[in-house]
């Protein structure tokens, strides 16, 4: 079998094996792969996985060699399911590997809106405490998690990681999901309206798919019914958020602080609005990748690719 990966780079930088794959077929993997060369480098190939690279329509029609696709993440919107449902091309993705990786930059993006180590440790190193009148000094408010309220919109794996972690920090959950699984339902967590987790929260943790029904669904008319002084953090989809609403909640002091791993348009364009935001953490996209994340991925993507030449393909997104 013939197995091209378009775009390998981000997966494997080097630190992981494509060992996996090899044994498996013939491979050929690129760093990245221009829209101008997608055909060309899909060529022959029965088999292609792809992360951020798009595969349409036409591309199916014009490398009809395609017998499998593999998304190498879990969002899958850059490949036309419904085009290749219709030849008869499984696609599939990665559900579940980076769960406790994204839980985590959730509370290290949190716990730099409280504490500012980063920062305060570079005004150490210039000085600035070696100068100090006192024995120590801040320079940002410092924020403790106990017996806040943390809105967590989204209570899948993800989002109900993040919520466990959120309680032995000692706060209290309120989540919303439009799936209710009441026995995780406790004196510290329980579901609640939208409307409800708007209100009572002091840190709200975005932690949905990316849906018509969730796009833009932090924005000015929500914002207002917030606390004055919330803390949002975003590690799921940019879109999500409304941008330019939030700068102006941001410069307004009405969100206290806005931190995130993802944006509108990836990479971030410099006309960004949360760009000329105060109080705004910016990542570049970096939740999943850790390293035992992405060995996770690597070895689901294998997987995925191994039961389906064996004939009982898994995780299929397009049945």
């Amino acid at each position: 079998m013939k197995i091209v990966v378009l775009d390998g780079y981000t997966l494997n930088p080097g630190d992981l094996t494509w060992e996996g794959l090899e044994k498996l077929g013939e491979v050929t993997v690129y760093d990245r792969t221009p829209a101008d060369k997608i055909l060309e480098r899909i060529g022959d190939a029965e088999a292609v996985f792809t992360n951020k690279t798009p595969l349409t329509k036409d591309t199916f029609d014009k490398c009809p060699n395609i017998k499998w696709v593999g998304v190498l993440a879990t969002g899958y919107n850059v490949v036309d399911v419904n085009a290749a449902k219709e030849k008869g091309i499984p696609v599939t993705n990665i559900p579940t590997y980076g769960t406790t990786a994204v839980a985590q930059m959730a509370f290290a993006l949190l716990l730099e809106v409280c504490h500012h180590a980063w920062a305060h440790s570079e005004a150490v190193k210039k000085g600035d405490w070696t100068n100090n009148a006192d024995w120590c000094f801040w320079n940002y408010p410092l924020i403790e998690l106990a017996d806040k309220t943390m809105g967590i919109i989204g209570y899948g794996r993800i989002g109900q990681t993040a919520g466990q972690i959120a309680q032995a920090f000692g706060m209290k959950v309120l989540a919303f999901d439009e799936y209710q699984n009441k026995d995780l339902e406790s004196e510290t967590m329980k579901y609640v309206s939208l409307d409800e987790l708007f209100a009572q929260s002091d840190v709200i943790s975005l932690h949905c798919p990316l849906f018509p029904s969730t796009e833009g669904i932090i924005n000015k008319d929500n914002i207002a019914k917030m606390k004055n002084g919330v803390i949002i953090i975003n590690t799921s989809r940019g879109p999500l958020v409304v941008e330019e609403d939030m700068k102006e909640a941001l410069n307004s002091d009405k969100v206290f602080a806005f931190a995130a791993d993802v944006v509108s348009t990836e990479p971030i364009k410099m006309d960004n609005p949360l760009l000329g935001a105060k109080n705004a953490i910016l990542t570049p996209h970096i939740a999943w990748a850790p390293k035992e994340a992405r060995s996770r991925l690597m070895n689901i993507a294998v997987d995925n690719l191994a039961q389906f030449i064996n004939g009982k393909p898994i995780n299929v997104v397009n049945k």
